[in-house]
């Protein structure tokens, strides 16, 4: 007991020292031993990957999981040494809701069987985002918490380690410096000036040897570097496989529903998969770009038994979904008064009909309707 206490008030009686030296160093009353200049940069580099890496970190967090509730719980569950529940995405969420959805509507009708379908590759692209998840956690993630949690954390340790050393030197050489002073004024001084030059040697020692523990630790941090090169690599490889992966998925799906769909909705409004934007015939330009420029030659007049026998335009109804606005590009003449004259730059609103030509859309503008050619327009999304 009786050493517990003298330890303990020992222990009391450095740190008093410390902050004393401390204060009076910030307040410019007494001088501070400075690091040289290597060492220096090594915790400013230090401490500029430990801030990065933990913007980086907390970012990516977010990035594979945006719920913040669910990266609380994860947390937790980190924590306390327990596995991390496996939890449905969204996207296989969503394929659930469309066939739970297909049941009830009706699996044989176009509608049902296309939900069937398409909930089928949103849960693809769930498993999918569940592995891509699962590699970036470990591949990425957890090399970046190790750091953090890990080497930082043994790094900042020795680093209060070392300004304590530096405060302990300091305070050696400020008492060794007032010990010369009162030598100065009686010879009776000279055992304090012994015992104050021994005490700093003794301060310098651990302080050279803790200023060397850091150093080498500080050094690591370029292996440091060289390791979460790696895993960046890694997590890209994982990012590019994840989206490759969806496209697969996506593609498939666009071919699947082309091939079953195809008489409900004809090709006039297919996506052109190799460009960017949706649009029929020629590019969309401005009206001052066409100023001079000749329009299209006038489709030929469908030959569609089936269109040429029974369609009649006024008989023609919109259907209740597809219709879509259009820009016209050109001016063109009706042939006939099966045709709708137009006037470039106006917009109109087209849309198809079983049996008709993919060169050709109904056009409607006001009460008038009547066919016009594909190549004038530009589909407006």
């Amino acid at each position: 007991m009786d050493f517990n206490v003298k330890k303990l008030a020992s222990d009391a009686g450095v740190f008093f020292t410390r902050a004393v030296q401390y204060t009076e160093e910030k307040l410019g009353q007494a001088e501070k031993t400075e690091l040289d200049a290597h060492l220096e940069n090594l915790i400013a580099r230090a401490d500029c990957t430990k801030n990065w890496t933990e913007k980086i970190f907390r970012q990516t967090e977010v990035l594979l999981q945006p719920n913040p509730s669910a990266r609380i719980e994860e947390f937790f569950y980190e924590k306390l040494d327990r596995k991390i529940p496996s939890r449905t995405t969204n996207a296989e969420l969503l394929g659930q809701y469309m066939q739970d959805a297909a049941k009830e509507f009706g699996a044989g009708t176009p509608y049902g069987s296309t939900l069937i379908t398409v909930g089928e590759f949103q849960r693809r692209l769930g498993g999918a985002e569940r592995e891509f998840l699962q590699m970036s956690a470990i591949n990425f993630l957890t090399p970046l918490r190790n750091f953090l949690e890990g080497d930082w954390k043994t790094i900042s340790k020795e680093r209060r380690l070392l300004e304590n050393r530096r405060l302990d030197l300091d305070v050696c050489k400020a008492r060794l410096k007032k010990a010369k002073l009162a030598e100065a004024k009686a010879a009776l001084w000279s055992e304090e000036v012994d015992k104050a030059e021994h005490e700093l040697r003794v301060a310098q020692t651990e302080f050279d040897r803790q200023a060397e523990v850091t150093r080498l630790l500080l050094e690591g941090i370029s292996s440091t570097h060289v390791n979460h090169l790696r895993c960046l690599h890694e997590f890209v490889e994982a990012q590019a496989a994840y989206y490759a992966q969806c496209h697969k998925h996506m593609q498939d799906l666009q071919k699947e529903l082309s091939s079953a769909n195809g008489d409900t909705f004809p090709n006039a409004f297919a996506v052109n998969a190799s460009t960017s934007g949706v649009t029929a015939g020629p590019s969309p330009l401005s009206t001052d770009t066409l100023t001079g420029a000749s329009p299209p030659s006038r489709p030929p007049n469908p030959s569609n038994a089936l269109e040429s026998s029974t369609l009649k335009i006024e008989e023609v109804k919109p259907p209740a979904t597809g219709t879509r606005k259009a820009k016209v590009l050109y001016d063109y003449d009706a042939a006939d008064t099966s045709e709708l004259s137009l006037l470039a730059d106006e917009l109109i609103t087209v849309y198809t009909v079983p049996g008709m030509d993919p060169d050709w859309l109904i056009g409607e503008r006001g009460n008038q309707k009547g066919k016009v050619p594909v190549t004038y327009l530009e589909l407006l999304s």
